[in-house]
């Protein structure tokens, strides 16, 4: 397995990659995403594009609880 970085200019997370089969599967170790790709350079771009729109999402959400 192999540790990389995928770099944003707010945010930085490691990353998991390994070989499933024919696929490469790349898995952030700080947040719940995951991605697969036919190398592990497309993985590990598949996964950035995945984190972001995590965020997006999470950023966009509306929020239910309020801090007393």
């Amino acid at each position: 397995m192999d540790t990389k970085k995928i770099k944003k200019s707010y945010k930085e997370t490691s990353a998991l990659v390994w070989q499933e089969g024919r696929l490469y599967v790349a898995k952030s170790l700080e947040v719940e995403v995951a991605s697969q790709g036919k190398t592990k350079k497309e993985a590990l771009g598949n996964l950035k594009e995945a984190i972001e729109l995590y965020f997006e999402k999470e950023l966009s959400a509306p929020k239910l609880f309020h801090r007393i």
